[in-house]
């Protein structure tokens, strides 16, 4: 309840799609003849209430490309991002570092949920599969773990001896493929773990595999510049492509109809081959330096995003050329007369976030919907990105677009403010991770002992995680341990049954290791019963203790006594049980007990407590008063003058 309340009365950005998605759902209806179509969306303020999501505009890629900078999340130890994922469900996104960690990020307020050790090594790659039941991650030691939803790790296998580059699974959920540093390829029986074949023909590491969306089809790009196709039931080659001419860094099927591949390599471009011509048909530019990572949209085919080594982000309408100034339009080779053998199509990129991150980006994610990008950085941030909103123009001066020093200068980004905001976010961070945290221990069974009230601890008695022993050397664990004798000089009252059964000996305690502690102030002493009788008058010196409510006496420390000893409750402490029955007076160094109840009935001692102590000296609880008689206890301690 109280991470609820927090993400409620947050002042950071919230992205809610439930709004545009009912919207969506209320207002779609057949298109009758003579119905009248909906207005279109126009760039005004007052058409945010009628924002569609990107399913409802499947053919308008454009007002899905995400330029606008939602958030920017940090863990309290920071580590570069390797992997971005989606939950299948789109609610948070997981994360991988390359300290092993998994990060959990709420998918709506962008704040932190969870962490947890999933890896010794850095992560490289994770999927999920397609049934949404399962999650594979790879690390760079060629370890490749099973995970439940719930994030707990069932399998673990030693895929590789190098490093995992790349993971993808089979559209039926029975197969997955692995490629790593060694050069191969590896296919695996998802429910046995076992290899069924090893791919081997490429001539350096392999860094990126793939799996057909519908099809028994797999695509490799390694750095020796080529991309392979294979067949995964027969572990062959079926064709090499040659379009790059440096390593390739990342492959990728076209998720909603797969009829396109899309490649990227550290030649500063990315390239799209249709594989019905088995060819490059579009070439991507833009890039001034490498390209590392790319995303699908996952329901405009038309929309690709590039993330680059210069911490660059570029997004792509394939449908649309976007030449700058100065460049001329090029044909596409499905309209070329030999369109075998024609010059790919230049495309150029439709949006740019040049400081989009401060280094390489490591990879990025759609969120199921299709209305966030999430982008994981060497610079340990990961950052949120969505479609600006109608009306919302300043964005395209933001300091992701023009840089940290051209925002400044426009006094559109503020340094101090910008780094209070980051101290924010980092501190917000940290006391979420802190939380989250302590959320995942088990809470202590007996917190306070079995001798303290609840909510009380002791210096240097501390109880274990469980609840059932101490931390203490030399004490073991009981609900109710015995009572030491007390050190010399304090005399005190006999118990109950001072005449009757002998008091137990002590078990498992050391009683020494706690004379210890209370002669050196870290352990206060208990008021402790003990079978010698009573103390004679005058046995320390002081004066003769009067009888409780001794005319002339006030109440608390009677004359002439010493002061209480240090870390001994006050008088009246809750949870600390009253003077046994039968003791005729308290022992030195107490104050004498509270007047019994008079006009507060309901009320124990007159203090308005849950409890109160018979005659025969047993706490029981009183019955709860009133408002009535609440108000006016109230009043008699003074804090309302007046009756409301």
């Amino acid at each position: 309840m109280r991470r609820i309340q927090r993400l409620t009365t947050t002042t950071g950005a919230v992205t809610d799609y439930g709004s545009t998605t009912v919207q969506w759902m209320r207002n779609r209806r057949p298109r009758y003849k003579n119905a009248p179509a909906p207005e279109m969306e126009r760039p005004s303020a007052s058409y945010i209430v009628d924002m569609q999501p990107p399913a409802a505009r499947v053919a308008s890629a454009a007002e899905s490309i995400p330029a606008k900078a939602v958030h920017s999340s940090l863990n309290k130890v920071k580590h570069p991002i390797n992997v971005v994922k989606w939950t299948p469900e789109g609610r948070r996104l997981l994360t991988g570092s390359t300290s092993g960690e998994f990060t959990l990020w709420n998918g709506m307020g962008f704040n932190f949920e969870t962490i947890m050790q999933a890896h010794e090594a850095a992560i490289r790659a994770v999927e999920y599969t397609s049934t949404d039941d399962w999650l594979l991650s790879a690390d760079q030691t060629g370890v490749v773990k099973y995970w439940q939803t719930n994030f707990n790790n069932v399998k673990e296998i030693q895929a590789h001896t190098e490093a995992v580059r790349g993971l993808s699974i089979a559209p039926t959920d029975t197969k997955f493929v692995t490629c790593a540093d060694d050069t191969t390829l590896k296919i695996w029986d998802f429910a046995s773990s076992t290899e069924e074949s090893t791919l081997t023909g490429h001539g350096w590491e392999v860094k990126s595999v793939d799996w057909h969306p519908h099809k028994g089809l797999l695509v490799s790009g390694s750095k020796d510049h080529q991309v392979k196709f294979w067949d995964p039931r027969t572990g062959r080659c079926l064709t090499t492509l040659h379009g790059h001419k440096n390593p390739i860094s990342k492959t990728m099927f076209e998720p909603v109809q797969g009829n396109m591949l899309a490649t990227c390599a550290r030649d500063h471009t990315a390239r799209i081959f249709d594989l019905r011509m088995m060819r490059d048909v579009l070439l991507l530019k833009g890039h001034e330096k490498d390209i590392i990572t790319m995303a699908w949209h996952p329901m405009h085919k038309n929309l690709l995003s590039t993330g680059g080594v210069d911490g660059s982000i570029h997004h792509y309408l394939l449908d649309e050329q976007n030449p700058p100034a100065g460049v001329a339009p090029s044909i596409s080779p499905y309209d070329a007369a030999d369109s075998q053998n024609a010059p790919s199509q230049t495309i150029y990129p439709a949006h740019s976030l040049q400081y989009a991150h401060d280094f390489t980006v490591w990879t990025m994610d759609w969120h199921p919907l299709g209305h966030i990008l999430a982008s994981g950085s060497n610079d340990r941030v990961t950052r949120f990105w969505t479609r600006p909103r109608p009306g919302d123009t300043n964005y395209v001066n933001d300091r992701y677009h023009i840089g940290q020093a051209a925002a400044e200068a426009q006094g559109t980004f503020d340094r101090g403010q910008g780094r209070r905001q980051k101290m924010e976010e980092e501190e917000q961070e940290a006391e979420d991770e802190a939380e989250g945290l302590v959320d995942q221990k088990m809470p202590s069974k007996n917190p306070g002992g079995g001798f303290l009230p609840p909510g009380l601890s002791l210096p240097g008695l501390n109880t274990a995680p469980d609840g059932t022993s101490s931390s203490l050397p030399g004490i073991g664990g009981t609900n109710h341990p015995p009572i030491p004798p007390p050190p010399g000089g304090m005399p005190f009252p006999p118990p109950p049954n001072a005449g009757g059964a002998p008091i137990p000996p002590f078990n498992g305690m050391d009683p020494s290791r706690l004379a210890q502690l209370i002669a050196s102030g870290s352990l206060p002493p208990p008021p402790i019963p003990h079978g010698h009788g009573p103390p004679p008058p005058n046995a320390n010196g002081a004066p003769p203790f009067p009888p409780p409510n001794f005319p002339g006496f006030p109440q608390g420390m009677p004359p002439g006594m010493p002061p209480l000893p240090p870390g001994m409750p006050p008088p009246g402490f809750p949870g600390f049980p009253p003077p046994p029955g039968g003791m005729g007076a308290p022992p030195p160094g107490w104050p004498g007990p509270p007047p019994p109840p008079q006009h507060q009935q309901g009320f124990a001692g007159g203090q308005g407590g849950p409890a109160g102590v018979g005659a025969d000296g047993i706490r029981r609880r009183a019955p709860l008063p009133d408002q009535q008689d609440a108000l006016k206890a109230e009043m008699n301690q003074g804090r309302y003058r007046k009756a409301r």
